[in-house]
């Protein structure tokens, strides 16, 4: 990534189960920031649940409504954002957060996501007939995407509260290792 980073906003990335929403919303109230959840706007910009869009039009069409959806986040600040668990798949969703946040990936193993997801219904990727192999493959699949991440937080051993607050340090130290560089090396440009 070229250029200098702005970090005004903080995104929650990460498997479904791991507690993006749940921490985010804790987070962005400790913050006094916005909570987003870009599921939640991607409905709102389809007008239908996205387990519809999934099944009428299909993960492609998700795909491209979260991108879009993604990349308008970019011009706002003060705010807490909880991504899809397969948001930062793509790469321009992930070069996108990464130009205006601080991307914290919330990690959980395949077992522990299985326990927290098994008695929701919302969920199209695991409505199939072995959803701990998918989350188990998903998991996989996408293991070196969240690996990107600025921070990685394990979210199975900690309590919900303490994951908060381990969110909440490192946005607060990266916000201000940015101020100290931009500090130091004058604005870009004068």
């Amino acid at each position: 990534m070229s250029g200098r980073r702005s970090i005004e906003n903080l995104a929650l990335v990460g498997f479904m189960g791991c507690g993006k929403s749940s921490v985010g919303r804790l987070a962005a109230k400790d913050l006094g920031f916005e909570f987003v959840d870009s599921d939640a706007l991607v409905e709102e910009r389809a007008g239908i649940p996205i387990s519809e869009i999934f099944a009428t039009e299909g993960e492609a069409a998700f795909r491209r409504l979260e991108r879009e959806t993604l990349a308008e986040l970019e011009t706002r600040t003060g705010q807490v954002i909880a991504t899809g668990g397969g948001a930062i798949v793509d790469p321009e969703n992930l070069a996108s957060l990464k130009r205006h946040a601080l991307v914290v990936c919330l990690w959980a193993g395949a077992e522990a996501i299985h326990e927290r997801t098994k008695h929701q219904s919302h969920r199209p990727l695991l409505q199939g007939d072995d959803p701990l192999g998918t989350i188990r493959r998903l998991l996989a699949e996408r293991e070196p995407v969240y690996k990107q991440a600025d921070v990685i937080i394990n979210t199975e051993l900690r309590p919900q509260r303490e994951v908060v607050l381990q969110v909440r340090l490192q946005f607060e130290e990266s916000r201000k290792r940015v101020s100290a560089s931009f500090t130091s090396s004058g604005p870009s440009g004068s």
